[in-house]
């Protein structure tokens, strides 16, 4: 008996040890040596690592307002990013669900954008913004191709949400492709049966059917806005005058351009524990409104 445990136990290690080992080294190891250093005055470069404390929260708290204008544009950020890449993202799908003849060319080519690399991605919008707007404005005549898209707050922040909305609704897309192609075909025959409309069954039955998908994509896109940094870095670099830098951004200006590492890393931190709380909530609001066919 012992010895068939042994065996198992073997099997499992063989099986889950070279990625548990990769993970730990990848993950766990770095996670917890940024902990480490965000209680540090390090510099990212000297040997030399003096322990502070809480000092580093302590300033991000009272004396970093650029980390809390950042913030402040991420959460305004990430509010419309998740809202409308899921909208967009879920009515592509419902209408590529049906009947039509080109649906396969059109989810590939709205699936597209997500293979592209993030800070190519940018820099291709970049041109658009620039030099494919400013033609489209001398053709047209119209002023909203003329706006300084890159060149101001606003319309710099609305520049990134566009083509965040642009690049990760295909992918969400996608998902929710899957999770349509499985709400029984029974029940929206009896609906209609029964002589409910159409946005009656959209809402009243296929959403709650689909639910699973809705936890999925909000977590994705949560995760996502949070996390975006190489369009901020391509498109606007957080200017002009750091009204549109991001989190991270403001993280990775910190850390490797000030080198200040150890403040660099308390803020990483800080701001993991605040995506991880967010999404944790969305995760047990959206699972308790799932339901079963």
């Amino acid at each position: 008996m012992r010895g068939n445990k042994l065996s198992q136990f073997g099997q499992q290690a063989f099986f889950v040890g070279p990625a548990l080992l990769f993970f730990t080294l990848i993950t766990i190891i770095p996670f917890l040596m940024g902990m480490y250093y965000s209680f540090t005055d390090w510099n990212g470069v000297s040997g030399q690592v003096s322990w502070v404390g809480f000092e580093n929260f302590k300033k991000i708290f009272t004396h970093d307002p650029d980390f809390w204008s950042s913030f402040w544009f991420t959460v305004r950020f990430t509010v419309l990013g998740v809202i409308l890449t899921n909208v967009v993202g879920f009515f592509l799908a419902y209408l590529l669900t049906k009947p039509l003849k080109t649906r396969n060319m059109l989810r590939t080519i709205f699936f597209m954008p997500n293979v592209i690399g993030g800070l190519l991605l940018g820099f291709i919008w970049q041109f658009i913004f620039i030099k494919g707007f400013a033609t489209m404005g001398d053709i047209t005549g119209w002023s909203f191709f003329n706006l300084p898209w890159l060149g101001d707050a606003t319309t710099g922040f609305w520049a990134i949400v566009m083509v965040f909305i642009w690049q990760s609704s295909g992918y969400l897309m996608v998902i929710y492709i899957a999770s349509l192609s499985n709400v029984s075909k029974e029940v929206l025959e009896a609906a209609e049966i029964d002589g409910a409309s159409r946005m009656q069954v959209l809402r009243n039955i296929i959403v709650p059917l689909i639910m699973p998908a809705v936890t999925i994509g909000l977590f994705l896109a949560i995760s996502w806005s949070f996390k975006m940094f190489d369009l901020n870095l391509s498109l606007t670099k957080g200017g002009p005058f750091k009204s549109t830098e991001s989190v991270a951004m403001n993280i990775y200006n910190e850390a490797f351009l000030n080198n200040r590492y150890g403040l660099g890393t308390a803020k990483a931190l800080l701001f993991f524990l605040i995506v991880a709380l967010i999404t944790v909530i969305q995760v047990r609001i959206t699972k308790s409104k799932e339901v079963e066919a």
